[in-house]
């Protein structure tokens, strides 16, 4: 049964990794998809991977076994949206094309974001302020776009994608979890704000998940360390109590259970997808 048709749902950050994950659950849960982010040839790409998967999983089924070769290919709704969330007008004009495509949005994942490793006594003001502008102020921009339609409607799902970041310190990152502390406590005011509305506000907090990010982490241990890439994928799975880094499809599996109309009880609450690493 696909719980999400007829919902159009936008996935900032939706060109790879947990972003590009959560597009892919939300399709197949019968939702549009406009997968939004920077870069335009990255955003294609993941658009033709999206398409692709999609396709597979159709004629496969669920359980893995092929429907019938005579049927239709049913094809997914999605699209592309350029926008840089940290700037208001790039946001507003994303946020255009995507409801001239799809419609009125329903559900926003907030998944874009930026983290950047320094000791505190070498962050500069710039660099505090880019990392809260991306994080922090652009889930704020976001949001201000879809909110006002969901409460008119009386419906609609709001997911902030927020790390563990927002749950505990980790040391050389003071500004991302800064700002990611921040987004936890804009889901939370929001939720009250919303909650005789129809409308859910919640975060998801993934542990170090193996994505291009923490590939980009492993790169810095590596240089700085002298350590092999192993070992320093290592390091960042022991933070982890399974030993693991996360996967993102278990990620995107959490937001799609918040997503669904039936979690309409489930807000302002901040859900940890670490393996144990916060309880």
């Amino acid at each position: 049964m696909n719980t999400l048709t007829g919902l159009h749902a936008v996935v900032t950050g939706g060109g790879s990794g947990i972003g590009e994950a959560i597009s892919a659950v939300l399709l197949r849960e019968g939702a549009r998809v406009t997968v939004m982010g920077r870069d335009e040839a990255r955003l294609a790409a993941a658009v033709g991977r999206l398409v692709r998967g999609f396709d597979t999983s159709a004629r496969t089924g669920v359980a893995g076994a092929r429907t019938n070769e005579h049927t239709p290919p049913v094809q997914p709704e999605v699209s592309k949206a350029r926008a840089d969330i940290s700037d208001p007008s790039s946001v507003e004009s994303a946020f255009h094309q995507a409801i001239e495509a799809f419609g009125p949005v329903d559900i926003l994942i907030n998944n874009a974001g930026q983290v950047e490793s320094q000791p505190f006594a070498r962050t500069t003001l710039d660099q505090w302020n880019r990392l809260l502008q991306v994080n922090l102020t652009g889930t704020f921009l976001c949001t201000q776009q879809v909110l006002p339609g969901m409460t008119e409607r009386g419906f609609g799902r709001i997911v902030n994608i927020a790390s563990t970041a927002a749950l505990k310190g980790y040391a050389y990152v003071a500004a991302y979890c800064a700002a990611k502390h921040g987004v936890l406590g804009l889901t939370r005011a929001l939720a009250l704000e919303v909650a005789r509305k129809g409308v859910t506000v919640n975060a998801v907090c993934p542990g170090y998940t193996d994505t291009d990010i923490v590939a980009r982490a492993v790169e810095q241990i590596v240089s700085k360390t002298q350590r092999s890439a192993d070992a320093a994928r290592d390091a960042l799975a022991a933070a982890n109590p399974q030993g693991r880094l996360v996967q993102p499809d278990e990620v995107a599996q959490a937001v799609l259970w918040l997503c669904r109309r039936e979690s309409a009880s489930i807000t302002g609450q901040a859900i940890a997808v670490a393996g144990g690493e916060v309880m």
